[in-house]
């Protein structure tokens, strides 16, 4: 986080390859492009690939998590009708063969180790770099390229990648999103409070302000 103990923040639960984490953080920009004051983003990692995940870390694809041709097909439906709402394009609609477990190690380690500014544009850099040029985000060469455009070393990223103790730290990070209540995301928590999906920006006005 910037140094600057006044600022507010929300925390944002998402994982990078939920595209309506990427739908939900257009709709919190819009809501953030009407405040005045300044509102951080306090970002927590969470794993839509938990049930899938072995104890090294790789994802069996094999493993029945219940999602069905059905549910994917709904959920490309919702992400249609979203993009259309907040005026977003994107190249893919779901990236279920992505592993977002190297981004969010290199997200977290960038976070504690940059500015928040920094760290705001390697974020965003790293969903669009999914969501609307469908490159893979789960390869450290990738994330080296990212890092670099938003003016971060790319070997810190490549060390961070390669880092197992800060890639179990990060995990221990899923765990306490759980052990929060979130069983979804993106989830928008303040204040106590918390609004789950990519909800419209006047929902998260009301979130935030109450009105």
């Amino acid at each position: 986080m910037s140094e600057t103990d006044a600022t507010e923040t929300i925390t944002v639960f998402s994982d990078y390859v939920c595209p309506f984490c990427y739908l939900g953080r257009h709709s919190l920009d819009q809501y953030l492009e009407t405040r005045e004051e300044p509102l951080e983003i306090k970002w927590h990692p969470f794993d839509l690939r938990a049930q899938k995940r072995n104890p090294d870390g790789s994802i069996d694809h094999s493993v029945d998590d219940g999602k069905d041709d059905d549910y994917y097909e709904q959920a490309k439906e919702n992400v249609r009708r979203l993009q259309e709402e907040y005026g977003v394009e994107m190249d893919l609609e779901i990236a279920t063969d992505v592993d977002s477990l190297p981004a969010q190690v290199a997200s977290v380690a960038l976070r504690e180790g940059y500015d928040y500014e920094t760290w705001l544009a390697f974020d965003w850099g790293v969903f669009e770099a999914l969501w609307t040029e469908g490159r893979d985000i789960g390869d450290a060469d990738v994330l080296a390229d990212i890092a670099e455009e938003a003016g971060v070393d790319p070997e810190d990223v490549r060390a961070a990648v390669a880092d197992d103790d800060l890639r179990e730290r990060v995990r221990g990070l899923f765990e306490e999103a759980h052990e929060q209540g979130v069983t979804g995301v993106p989830t928008f928590a303040y204040d106590g409070y918390g609004a789950r999906g990519a909800v419209p920006p006047a929902q998260l006005k009301r979130l935030v302000e109450g009105v």
